[in-house]
């Protein structure tokens, strides 16, 4: 995942504001590698949390089986990045395919994120197949 990632055209998108705290910096200055992939999960969560019915929270867990992280253009402290996140167009089986891509404040990608989520039954501890429903909850 090289080239610079956007939503397909149409595909629901959940965005949030970040602003980098000082422990965010790192010794070079910037924002540290670690924190955009701790903001890649926050944006997963915070999109389940803000999408998911009520019982279905309960109900279904999500675990991460894979990120894969690309990074750009440091970040500063002082700045406001824009981060962007959606789901692939279908899941496969248990798995559903996240991206989330930060911007700066210049609108120049700081890092992107291909994250691969795991669909768990609460109750069994058990990995479940997507249900339909959830993937057009969140297309």
């Amino acid at each position: 995942m090289s080239r610079a990632i956007e939503p397909p055209s149409g595909r629901q998108v959940f965005s949030r504001s970040y602003t980098p705290e000082p422990s965010d910096i790192d010794e070079n200055g910037h924002v540290n590698n670690v924190v955009y992939l701790r903001w890649a999960q926050e944006m997963a969560i915070a999109h389940w949390e803000a999408r998911a019915p009520e019982d279905a929270k309960g109900a279904w867990a999500w675990v991460v089986l894979r990120h894969e992280v690309d990074y750009r253009r440091q970040l500063l402290l002082g700045e406001t990045a824009t981060a962007r996140t959606w789901v692939a167009e279908a899941a496969e089986g248990p798995r559903f395919d996240r991206f989330v891509r930060i911007d700066g404040p210049d609108g120049v990608m700081c890092a992107q994120a291909r994250t691969v989520w795991c669909l768990v039954d609460v109750e069994s501890r058990r990995p479940r197949r997507v249900p339909a429903w959830m993937v057009e909850l969140f297309t």
